[in-house]
């Protein structure tokens, strides 16, 4: 029919959410951006703790088809358990892969980082998940290609090693947070790498890089697709 037009999938974009207000601003930037990056298709925003809009109490008002892009770095409890339970109670919905790992991440994450040979400790948040262990050690490897130097893994909970054994084993080596804002983990790492360079996280209040943006409309289009 000559100018009718489906409408695309709606993007629910979910996060942890925080309590802290420059890392909930930072999401938010996010959100915004990828909306202006998607005209066509209603991005809504939401969390799985912590900031409301709840995602399992919003997803179900949502009209239509939807995709739920997880702002979240790896695999684990959150995308798992909570967004792929909310899939399951609605028709046409899936879940995207989250954030990482990405090649799009390990350009951000060299962009923090000082032009030296230094080695580099990335900071991971940590889960039980073994999934995302995987998705961790991925993440590692495309930053220590992307740098051409060596990158050791830290967990800041659930696994070893944590950060304070990281900088024993490694006292030459920057800190590198592989955190998509500030809030607890960030908090964290600057408190146990006291005195010691730690980078700021993917979001660091500025600009929002590009590569992040485009990182979650990649992720929207490819589960999009599906439908």
């Amino acid at each position: 029919m000559s100018g009718y037009r489906t409408a695309r999938p709606s993007l629910l974009a979910v996060s942890h959410g925080t309590d802290d207000a420059a890392g909930a601003a930072a999401i938010a930037a996010l959100v915004a951006q990828v909306r202006v990056a998607l005209p066509a298709v209603d991005v809504v925003e939401a969390f799985v703790d912590v900031q409301q809009p709840d995602a399992a109490e919003l997803a179900p008002t949502i009209d239509g088809p939807l995709v739920i892009v997880p702002l979240l770095l790896s695999r684990g409890f959150h995308v798992h358990h909570d967004l792929h339970a909310i899939a399951a109670t609605r028709p046409l919905t899936v879940v995207s892969d989250p954030l990482g790992p990405d090649v799009r991440l390990a350009e951000v994450l060299a962009q923090r980082l000082p032009d030296d040979e230094r080695p580099v400790i990335l900071a991971v948040a940590g889960s039980r998940d073994p999934r995302s262990l995987t998705d961790a050690e991925g993440m590692g490897a495309l930053l220590g290609a992307h740098l051409g130097r060596d990158v050791h893994l830290a967990y800041l909970a659930a696994r070893q090693p944590d950060l304070p054994t990281a900088l024993a084993e490694h006292p030459d080596a920057v800190v590198s947070t592989y955190l998509l804002a500030q809030g607890y983990f960030f908090d964290l790492a600057q408190r146990q790498a006291a005195g010691r360079e730690v980078t700021l996280p993917l979001l660091d209040g500025g600009a929002v890089p590009h590569p992040l943006i485009d990182l979650v409309v990649s992720r929207y289009e490819a589960a999009a697709a599906g439908f």
